[in-house]
């Protein structure tokens, strides 16, 4: 059969070809058609049956979970929690599940306890040395706990936790235009607004994002706050300000407690284990030696590091009473004689002689603060 005419050519096929030709044209199409039919035709025989096949995988989902939790118990040696009426958390040689599994290596046990007498730990000590590890491993063992699974430690007791709330790690928010300081206030700011009674707060480092007093200032409040809470939380609190642990001869329901280490030919050995009291000490040239900073660095910061010391403690030594200022107001006379007055029965004279008189009283006591303090002086400059 002639199919095409061409300048010096003719074109010719037969039924048979053309037979083909249809059949490879419109294979793509009966494909996607079969395929579909076949979807379709599953679908339907799945539908029919949904109930029966959630029902067994959700079974066998439950099996493969206890299964796995069941394994990972025996060949770990975890134990059984008890589970008590009262809000104690009693945890005796802990140790963190998902370090241990990782590392394949033995880690370090721990102990806590928190009840209703010592329900605020302030947590101390050396960068490296676990305090973090410490607060999440805390936050492991209480949610392996109340899902019903064995923990790794000799034993623990605990009551039912409703909320674990943790500020834990530095991170900013680009998105929303937020620094790391104020994503840390605002992660605080929930946490004290949504506490409970049953409420376990793990917090790390709070205020580090700021100035050494506005961090220490906001730190010491949030601690007081916790502790000062109807609700009495469970508290665990990192931190590097050791100012914080003279809050446990004020407030009665804190306890101080330490990661320890110890010194060896000027190094630091880390010991990874948690003992009661506070420290001074957090080695951080230490520490950034082990990161490999240069020496000639290192003994400049440790020049730096002592002069600072010297000159920390003799402010100290010389005015403990501003010290203690930063935590205790003193009201300012002025201010309380002004809250006292009558404006609806005072006379424009009697308001210009008070005005002339507080005038005075600040000018002698600004001559008087700049005499006792010996002419100016510029102490940032480093030695």
């Amino acid at each position: 059969v002639r199919r095409q005419t061409l300048t010096g050519a003719e074109r010719f096929v037969t039924p048979e070809l053309k037979e083909y030709e249809a059949k490879v044209l419109g294979a793509e199409e009966r494909r996607r058609r079969l395929e579909y039919q076949l979807f379709d035709d599953l679908r339907r025989h799945v539908a029919a049956r949904a109930p029966e096949l959630l029902t067994t995988a959700r079974a066998l989902a439950t099996l493969d979970l206890a299964a796995a939790l069941a394994e990972v118990a025996h060949t770990r040696g975890h134990v059984r929690p008890v589970i008590s009426e009262d809000g104690t958390l009693e945890i005796v040689e802990g140790r963190h599940p998902v370090l241990e599994a990782r590392s394949g290596q033995p880690v370090t046990p721990n102990d806590l306890a928190l009840d209703d007498d010592a329900r605020v730990v302030i947590l101390t000590g050396p960068n490296m040395a676990g305090k973090s590890v410490y607060l999440r491993q805390t936050g492991h063992l209480v949610i392996l706990a109340q899902i019903g699974a064995y923990v790794p430690a000799r034993s623990v007791r605990l009551g039912l936790v409703d909320r674990i709330f943790t500020r834990v790690g530095a991170q900013d928010n680009l998105a929303r235009g937020q620094s790391t300081f104020l994503v840390e206030m605002v992660e605080t700011a929930s946490i004290l607004n949504n506490l409970t009674p049953r409420s376990l707060v793990l917090l790390d480092e709070v205020g580090r994002g700021t100035s050494t007093f506005d961090g220490l200032a906001i730190a010491w409040a949030v601690v007081e706050e916790l502790h000062d809470r109807p609700a009495h939380p469970k508290v665990l609190f990192a931190t590097h300000f050791h100012e914080l642990t003279q809050l446990a001869g004020r407030l009665g329901a804190v306890r101080n407690f330490h990661v320890a280490v110890r010194e060896w030919n000027d190094e630091i050995v880390f010991l990874h284990k948690v003992q009661p009291g506070g420290t001074d000490r957090s080695y951080g040239i230490q520490v950034a030696r082990l990161a490999g900073l240069p020496t000639g660095l290192i003994a400049r910061a440790k020049a730096l590091l002592a002069r600072f010391e010297d000159q920390g403690q003799a402010t100290t030594d010389a005015g403990d009473a501003v010290q203690l200022g930063l935590f205790t107001a003193t009201r300012d006379p002025i201010a309380e004689e002004l809250a006292g007055l009558d404006l609806a029965h005072l006379t424009p004279i009697e308001a210009l002689n008070l005005l002339a008189k507080w005038q005075r009283a600040v000018e002698a006591e600004a001559t008087g603060s700049a005499r006792s303090a010996g002419g100016p002086s510029d102490r940032r400059g480093a030695p």
